[in-house]
């Protein structure tokens, strides 16, 4: 375990030696600094962090507003953080996620959170229709003359939420991408992260343009855009199969079968059903086409 620390500024001109001292006082043996606004979401160094921390480890604070100044976004954070099993511990607040006070504090946070939107919504509706009755339209002004400040502006809005919301992800997606790619087609990637996520959220679109961002701010390498080599009908279920299995190196001969099974596979000799030596032989003919699979791997399985 580990313990991660973050300390943030406003400004150029403020300093975070104060915030590194309790950090490193608590243990923390990393400290990423930033300097930036608690409301911009898209931090480089807080998305840094939130890609470095792994399972058991602790992300520190000194307050909670060092991190976020929205409930939304300290709840999205720590949600992420527990999905890979790491923690979050603030110094001067009553939150420390491993352990139950803490994570009752959260529950208490995040009904709260749940309050204040539901107050929000119904503020919005009632403004919304006391404008109606005076005759007065909804939205923004300026967007509706198409004043090219307020688009740039309403742009700019909207491409930071997509980078935050991305950065809150990544954890999910991002290995299996630099697991799989460019070995495997972007259309086999997808199919490998709906069936680990169990959902049909990837498209191929979606991935590429979510790839490209990274690989335009820095935090994925241009690699992973190449071009995927080209293969026959054949070699299709291995390659899948290789990939799902190179995803996740734990999953059984049975699991993958049963994600093929999910994914509406068809087994080469026909029927419904994946068995274990038919994901095997996949495996050793994905072997055999340079995709690479650790004996190791097929041993345990």
């Amino acid at each position: 375990m580990a313990l991660v620390g973050y300390a943030r500024v406003s400004t150029e001109d403020q300093t975070t030696d104060s915030q590194k001292d309790e950090l490193g006082a608590a243990g923390c043996t990393e400290i990423f600094e930033e300097k930036a606004s608690g409301a911009n979401r898209s931090r480089p160094e807080l998305a840094k962090l939130l890609h470095r921390v792994g399972r058991g480890d602790v992300l520190v604070v000194v307050r909670i507003d060092r991190l976020a100044r929205s409930l939304s976004h300290l709840l999205q954070v720590i949600e992420d953080l527990e999905g890979r099993g790491a923690h979050f511990r603030s110094l001067h607040d009553p939150i420390d996620t491993s352990n139950p006070q803490g994570k009752f504090a959260m529950q208490v946070l995040g009904a709260a959170a749940e309050l204040e939107r539901a107050l929000i919504r119904e503020r919005t509706r009632a403004g919304l229709r006391a404008a109606k009755a005076r005759g007065r339209v909804g939205g923004n002004p300026a967007l509706r003359a198409r004043e090219p400040t307020a688009i740039r502006r309403a742009a700019a809005i909207r491409d930071q939420k997509y980078f935050a919301e991305l950065n809150l992800s990544a954890p999910a997606w991002l290995p299996v991408v630099r697991q799989l790619r460019p070995d495997h087609c972007w259309s086999t990637v997808v199919r490998v992260l709906n069936a680990r996520a169990r959902s049909g959220a990837w498209t191929t679109d979606r991935l590429v343009r979510a790839v490209k961002r990274f690989v335009r701010e820095g935090f994925a390498d241009k690699a992973l855009l190449d071009r995927a080599p080209r293969r026959t009908k054949a070699e299709h279920a291995a390659i899948l199969i290789s990939g799902i299995a190179q995803a996740n190196p734990t999953l059984s001969l049975r699991a993958i079968g049963a994600q093929l099974v999910a994914m509406r596979v068809k087994p080469p000799r026909g029927g419904e059903r994946w068995s274990a030596s038919s994901v095997r032989s996949q495996l050793r003919r994905a072997q055999r086409l340079s995709h690479v699979i650790s004996a190791e791997a097929l041993l345990t399985n």
